[in-house]
Formats: C-alpha cells, structure tokens, sequence
C-alpha cells in the first residue's frame, strides 16, 4: 500500500501555516483511498534528542572498534530510520526560524542521514531512498523571492534539497508560503492580501500534488 510519512517542525501547534499546508496534503492524500496510509510523526510534541553519539553518522560496520554506541541510542535512531525506510513519500513541514530549520528537524535530519545505510559510502553504493518522493512546506515571516535582496539567507530549503534530493537521492518538490507574518507586523500591512493568496494557493497545491503524485 502507498505509505506517506508525514513530519511537522513548526513551535505552534495552534495557527502554524506550515502545518495547515501539510494538513492539506495529507486529506489530498487519503483522499485517494483507505489504501493510502500515514504515519504522522510530530517534531515539537516529541522532539528527536540531539545526536548523542558522533558514531551513530556510521551504520554499525563503519564504526571502529572504540565506537562503542549506548543501544538505547541506537534503537531510537532505529525507529526514525524504520519510519523513514518504510515511507514511499515523505512530507516534510519545514518552517523557517531565524533563516534555518527549527533545530528539531535538523535532529531529525542527523538521526537518519547515515552512512553506509540511507547513503553510500565506500563499497555500498545503495541508496534505498533514491527515486521516493519527497515534500517539502516550508513558511517564511518574510518575503524571500529569487532575485530579491533576501533570497539568499534562506537556510531552511536549501539543506533539505542538499540531504533529501543530493545525498538520498530523492525526487524533491518544494511549496513556499511567505509573508506569514503580515497579520501581525502593523509595517506589513499592505502586504496582507498578498499573503493570504500565498497561503490559499499552497494549500490547494499542496492537495492537488497529493493527489497525483506516483508513489
């Protein structure tokens, strides 16, 4: 059965834009069909620990003999890694937060970017990822369009294109809503309709590539 794994980042669980667009995706997806499932895994709710272990970067037949992993550690990497493997499609809520990612999904990122395992390294050339989709939502506060004086202090898409698409292999699409703070900044006023058409057009997008991506 098509399976979809489906991560939210964003700090509020009330009025997250990056969160009502991954919302979208998934009743595009289900829409589909029972045969459609998801599994949904919450980064704020349940935050992913900080990589404990500079050996867990290594499957476990790359590590040298003093690399000796405390197992509770590795079976939580164990479980993002099941997840991930599992997942014909993955959905990535990704809000920007002072440029970057929030620093749960870039936990997340470290648990699951592991050589020798999801990426080649020396005589493993698998990439078990290579050809899946991947999704990628990410909001921004203001407004990042290319050629524009900000495009490049966007830190939160780029390392997910380089990681999902570069490194696994997979086949990225990237949806953009900007200009999420207009209705609480008074000097973004003017920019208000703007930014409700942005969030309007992701939300459909968003549904509509749920409901003809291939799996």
């Amino acid at each position: 059965m098509p399976h979809l794994l489906h991560l939210d980042s964003s700090a509020d669980p009330r009025t997250s834009a990056s969160r009502e667009v991954t919302a979208a995706f998934v009743r595009g997806w289900q829409d589909r069909g029972a045969e459609f499932t998801v599994a949904s895994r919450d980064l704020q709710a349940d935050p992913p620990p900080h990589l404990p272990d500079a050996a867990l970067h290594w499957t476990p037949r790359l590590r040298t003999p003093e690399e000796v992993v405390d197992p509770a550690a590795e079976a939580q990497q164990h479980v993002y890694l099941d997840e991930l493997l599992a997942a014909d499609v993955l959905l990535v809520g990704a809000p920007m937060y002072n440029w970057s990612l929030p620093s749960t999904l870039k936990a997340w990122l470290d648990h699951v970017h592991v050589l020798g395992a999801t990426v080649p390294f020396g005589d493993y050339e698998a990439r078990p990822l290579a050809g899946r989709h991947a999704v990628i939502v990410s909001s921004r506060g203001a407004s990042y369009d290319a050629g524009g004086e900000q495009a490049s202090w966007d830190h939160t898409v780029p390392p997910l294109e380089l990681v999902l698409g570069r490194s696994f292999g997979m086949t990225v699409s990237v949806i953009t809503l900007q200009l999420t703070l207009a209705d609480r900044v008074p000097a973004m006023a003017d920019l208000r309709e703007r930014a409700a058409a942005e969030a309007d057009a992701a939300r459909s997008f968003a549904e509509e590539l749920a409901e003809r991506i291939v799996p």
